[in-house]
């Protein structure tokens, strides 16, 4: 009798049958028009084999450690990003799709250095009179972000070798390559040599040495998490596909501009980063909560200009990646309010509603330009 509860309730249990539901509703969908009512539901199975991809990229993360288990998230989250970027961009027009990658990029930035920062000092603060972290480790991550959108974002604006904000193959190449590299020696930084830096510091001083983790999962729900991880990405890239003509047309019915579309993409990408942030500012781990932040940031760059480098290869069209003037300013009023946030290592709420108040002004200025 116990055997048999045990067996429903891991049936049951949603990050097993929802990326099977997913893909289910993959093949139900696959190269049909859909009516409304079809796209909303594939597009809520879509969100939800995004949440369970990150969620067994998490176990397979802890079943293998430190330093890997920080790549097989970030690759896990990157793949999905990827995935949603390269289906717009094949189903669109090369005009309409040209910037979908730099406005993807740019978003993540913006919601993950102001959003997640932002909401998490903010929680930080009021649930403790002032949110905490190390400035060491966290002025780290904040320069590697900002390094990385200057090499990506910044500098195709200014280059002179081909027309427009593009890179040249050459040009994009060393981004992509240094891109990699320096997402490469963070993470051995952040979870090898100077690990330190990114422990919790809660508001009393005390180093968080161990964080309140349940033991590591066996090799068994590690493969299991590892099969189905598959499932849900298989899946993601499927639903994906099925909804992205209802996204577009919607974006364009309601007058917003093509921009949206990234905003939209990084939202449903960066939402379990969002929830395991306020999660851990809650319970005064604002320097976990800065680690997500910066670190999805580092991710979105580092490895998906890369991987969109390579997909360009066989990509019809230009691949517009330089920031137009108004995002410029937008990334480096959020660098210079960064660091003034990060210098003292303790924040009140009013940090936090400035970085709320630029994620406001990114989303505002987005949808009316």
């Amino acid at each position: 009798m116990a055997a048999a509860v045990t067996r429903r309730a891991y049936l049951t249990n949603w990050t097993i049958s929802v990326p099977i539901i997913a893909l289910v509703a993959l093949f139900l969908s696959w190269n049909r028009d859909l009516p409304g009512w079809a796209t909303t539901l594939v597009a809520i199975c879509l969100a939800g084999a995004v949440l369970a991809a990150v969620h067994h990229a998490e176990v397979v993360a802890a079943r293998v450690g430190e330093p890997f288990g920080s790549l097989v998230l970030a690759v896990a989250v990157t793949f999905i990003e990827v995935a949603l970027i390269v289906t717009l961009m094949i189903s669109g027009t090369p005009e309409k799709t040209a910037s979908l990658a730099r406005d993807t990029v740019f978003a993540a930035v913006m919601i993950t250095c102001n959003g997640i920062v932002g909401l998490s000092l903010l929680l930080g603060a009021l649930r403790r009179r002032v949110a905490v972290f190390n400035s060491e480790g966290t002025g780290g991550a904040l320069a590697t972000v900002a390094t990385l959108a200057t090499l990506s974002l910044v500098f195709p604006t200014f280059t002179t070798s081909e027309p427009g904000p593009e890179f040249s193959p050459s040009q994009l190449t060393f981004a992509a390559i240094a891109s990699l590299a320096l997402y490469g020696l963070f993470v051995a930084v952040q979870t090898v040599r100077h690990r330190d830096y990114f422990l919790p510091i809660t508001t009393s001083g005390t180093v968080v040495d161990t964080e309140e983790h349940a033991d590591p999962p066996s090799s068994k729900a590690a493969l299991g998490s590892l099969a189905l991880l598959v499932v849900a990405l298989v899946a993601v890239v499927g639903d994906a596909k099925a909804v992205s003509p209802t996204i577009e047309k919607g974006v364009a019915a309601a007058g917003f501009p093509p921009a949206v579309v990234g905003v939209v993409i990084a939202l449903l990408v960066l939402l379990p980063e969002t929830l395991a942030a306020v999660r851990a500012a809650l319970r005064d781990r604002v320097q976990t909560s800065l680690n997500l932040a910066y670190g999805s940031a580092m991710a979105s760059i580092g490895l998906t200009i890369p991987a969109i480098a390579i997909a360009s290869i066989w990509l019809d069209g230009p691949l517009t990646l330089g920031l137009p003037a108004t995002e410029l300013v937008l990334l480096a009023l959020t660098v210079l309010v960064g660091i003034l946030t990060v210098v003292p290592g303790r924040a009140t709420p009013l940090q936090g509603g400035v970085h709320l108040s630029l994620l406001a002004a990114f989303i505002f200025l987005a949808v009316r330009p």
